[in-house]
């Protein structure tokens, strides 16, 4: 006897709760299997968006995130996709892409610390550095533990050349918060570079770039160290 397939939210709600445990390939494959009628479309187009997001499988993402988007109402799920959208943007180098999408969250009144730090880094990254530290800053002043805007604002202000005292202090507390994150050893290595602190910045810079491998700033970072000590 032939297997049936899933109906659409039967489907659904399998797949939401292999999501929720982190098992986004079988969450597409229970999906991809299901057949869906129109009412249940966007249901599916919202966890498909989320889950090929999750598995860096960016032009499938999207694909569905952006159905969402366009169709869905202005309720928490388009919210939750449009945020998605911006993180792929990043993921992909499209910043000003991800800045519309974070703008379209603010102007919804979705201002949250993430959504803070999302647009600061967007701004960075188009090098607009002042705009990018006033809304690192705005993410801080919404939660100041908030480690993504703390790295951030550190980052940035060491960029600038700006306060490196509290550049450090807050990369450091960053770290704190996530002592493995390979980001966050570069963020301090860089604000004890601009200190002038070469051996600590060594420490930091280097455990980073291993795990980074290829990540062009992280290299750029260790090239201006080696100059540095050759000059020392």
């Amino acid at each position: 006897m032939k297997k049936q397939k899933p109906t659409g939210s039967t489907a659904i709600k399998d797949a939401n709760r292999q999501y929720r445990a982190g098992d986004y390939e079988s969450a597409v494959a229970t999906l991809g299997s299901a057949t869906v009628d129109e009412e249940d479309y966007l249901d599916l187009a919202y966890l498909m968006g989320l889950c090929y997001a999750r598995l860096r499988r960016f032009d499938e993402a999207l694909l569905y995130l952006e159905q969402v988007v366009t169709q869905g109402d202005a309720d928490s799920r388009a919210a939750q996709c449009r945020m998605a959208l911006a993180y792929v943007y990043a993921e992909t180098g499209r910043s000003k892409l991800s800045e519309y999408e974070l703008r379209k969250l603010v102007e919804a009144s979705r201002e949250t610390p993430q959504v803070c730090a999302a647009l600061g880094h967007a701004n960075w990254k188009q090098g607009r550095l002042d705009e990018g530290l006033r809304w690192y800053s705005k993410a801080l002043e919404l939660d100041p533990e908030n480690p993504t805007a703390l790295n951030g604002y550190g980052y940035l202000l060491a960029c600038a050349d700006r306060d490196l005292e509290k550049a450090l202090t807050c990369c450091r507390k960053a770290m704190d918060s996530d002592p493995d994150n390979p980001a966050y050893a570069d963020s301090i290595g860089w604000a004890y570079f601009k200190l002038g602190r070469l051996d600590e910045a060594g420490r930091f810079l280097r455990s980073a770039v291993e795990t980074l491998g290829d990540d062009d700033e992280s290299r750029d970072h260790i090239a201006a160290l080696e100059k540095a000590i050759l000059k020392r």
